[in-house]
């Protein structure tokens, strides 16, 4: 699908991911909203989500790119913020051609002390936010002789690691998710695919996961960090917001593949 003029809608866009995400499909000529809570505090979570001047920040980019861009706050886990969403980018941008479900959280914990609120949270935004999120854009996509919907899975939704239970059950939902949709949509010429990244130094990791590998590996989170990425990585680099976004492009455009999953983890992950 040439991307060019096609209309996108990426979640969780404010920073890291969704930002790499949205930056690189403005730059393959597509047209942006960009979608966040814009509210950082969440009492189930041990740290700070994106605020709205970060997602107005990140569409000002976008635009400085060439194309149209426009910011919307939502919850992805309120069906009627969805609706609402997928009604204000046919108003303004005139269509639906693409869905990056990106939005999600982490919650780190041994399965006996995780919070029942944590857990709850993590599915209701990594999984039925996507599931929502779908559901209200579909009857607008179907409206076109194409599509492409993109689910940002995670290489913990291909291999489950203790500590991180939730978000692991999370992403495995994220990708047979993704395998169903495929089959559904199909016939109407909506490809649906996944990308698994692999180890980026966004929040979840220099707010969340980074001071526990610290303290297992005896070094500050920068230095744990690459450590980390040495060890655990085939090509001995850590993965970028490009990097996800550029497969993401790739998976927008590509004419014959759904119900994929791509592994972003220069080698961390093979399944």
């Amino acid at each position: 699908m040439e991307l060019k003029g096609k209309n996108a809608i990426v979640t969780g866009a404010a920073r890291g991911i969704g930002r790499g995400i949205a930056l690189k499909l403005a730059a393959a000529g597509a047209n942006v909203a960009l979608v966040d809570l814009g509210s950082p505090a969440d009492r189930a979570l041990t740290y700070n989500l994106s605020a709205q001047t970060e997602l107005n920040r990140t569409v000002e980019e976008v635009k400085g790119i060439g194309v149209k861009a426009i910011p919307i706050l939502a919850d992805v886990t309120r069906f009627a913020d969805l609706e609402r969403m997928a009604s204000e980018v046919v108003a303004k941008l005139g269509a639906i051609d693409i869905l990056v479900n990106n939005a999600g959280i982490i919650a780190f914990g041994p399965v006996s002390g995780l919070a029942e609120e944590a857990w709850d949270r993590v599915m209701a935004v990594n999984v039925k936010g996507q599931f929502l999120c779908a559901k209200a854009c579909i009857p607008h996509m179907m409206k076109q002789s194409e599509g492409a919907i993109v689910n940002i899975a995670s290489v913990a939704g291909k291999t489950g690691h203790g500590g991180i239970s939730a978000y692991c059950a999370s992403k495995f939902a994220s990708v047979g998710f993704t395998q169903s949709l495929a089959e559904e949509l199909g016939p109407a010429n909506i490809r649906v695919n996944a990308v698994c990244p692999g180890y980026l130094r966004t929040a979840m990791w220099t707010d969340v996961l980074g001071p526990i590998v610290g303290v297992q590996y005896g070094m500050n989170r920068e230095a744990a960090f690459d450590e980390f990425i040495a060890r655990n990585t085939f090509l001995k680099r850590e993965q970028t917001p490009a990097d996800i976004g550029e497969a993401v492009v790739y998976l927008c455009q590509a004419e014959n593949i759904t119900g994929e999953t791509i592994n972003v983890a220069g080698g961390g992950e093979l399944h």
